[in-house]
């Protein structure tokens, strides 16, 4: 009797190890699939997909000889998958399509000068900043379309993205908002020109750079409105944190080595955009 239960009770005790031997190669497995990062896969695929609009001039736009996507951060972005060892594969996508596109795992990453804001920051993780710049105003040349400072944009026409922080800025103005679906520049600054709208609210650079390219508009940068420092950066999805670790090692060694500032300059008529701007505010 007592042979029997001792037989039975090793018989009982090893099954039950063989069952937690089991369940620990079935959990090693299952920690295993867990840990798999975003990053991870890119490598396993060996290439990146990257959300840009296509759109605007400077930034990311398409060559008027050839046609290729070019630009500062398209281009940026081009370095960063040869240090990384990457492809990149770009998407032309719409201002809040790309970011949505990010924040569901569809896109790696989106480039089209998005600003680092406290609210954005708090959805996404903004790499190492890229671009140092500030905001500007696009008006009529011959009356400036009735504009000193921001506090005379209450009851103009603000033609812009609707999510964007210059549209933001707009709106607490006063200003009537005019948005577009993904439209080039030539669209928005024609616009301004023939009275359609009053004033487009954005970046100092990108401005600039629109401004030069249709000199038959009737168009200038205001003279004396500069607000909202800003600085940008690439985007991606707020749990790619090894991803984002990667592209910010890769960026910083393109400031450093120089890459960014000589990018910047082919963009931005030999200006440095890496390098903070000295401003005062109106």
């Amino acid at each position: 009797m007592y042979t029997y239960f001792t037989k039975n009770k090793i018989l009982i005790a090893n099954g039950a190890i063989a069952l937690a031997l089991l369940a620990g190669c079935g959990n090693e497995e299952s920690e295993n699939e867990e840990t798999t990062t975003a990053w991870d896969e890119i490598q396993e695929q060996g290439s990146m997909t990257v959300a840009t609009s296509g759109t605007l001039l400077a930034t990311s736009f398409r060559d008027e000889d050839s046609d290729e996507l070019t630009g500062f951060e398209v281009e940026v972005v081009r370095e960063l998958g040869e240090r990384l060892d990457l492809d990149i594969e770009f998407t032309e996508l719409g201002f809040d399509e790309m970011l949505t596109s990010v924040n569901t795992g569809q896109i790696d990453i989106a480039a089209n000068d998005i600003e680092i804001t406290e609210d954005r920051s708090e959805q996404f993780i903004f790499s190492t900043p890229i671009k140092h710049s500030y905001g500007t105003a696009v008006v009529r040349k011959d009356d400036l379309s009735g504009i000193a400072a921001l506090e005379d944009l209450e009851g103009k026409k603000a033609a812009g993205a609707s999510t964007s922080i210059y549209m933001e800025i707009a709106r607490d103005y006063g200003a009537e908002e005019v948005t577009y679906d993904n439209a080039t520049n030539e669209v928005y600054l024609r616009d301004v020109s023939i009275g359609r709208t009053d004033v487009i609210l954005n970046d100092y650079y990108l401005s600039t750079f629109g401004v030069a390219a249709f000199p038959e508009l009737n168009i200038t940068i205001h003279p004396d409105i500069k607000y909202a420092p800003s600085e940008v950066g690439l985007v991606m999805n707020k749990d790619n944190t090894e991803l984002a670790e990667n592209v910010n090692s890769a960026l910083e060694e393109m400031l450093e080595d120089g890459t960014i500032t000589e990018i910047s300059e082919e963009f931005f008529g030999g200006a440095d955009v890496s390098v903070k701007p000295d401003i005062e505010e109106n």
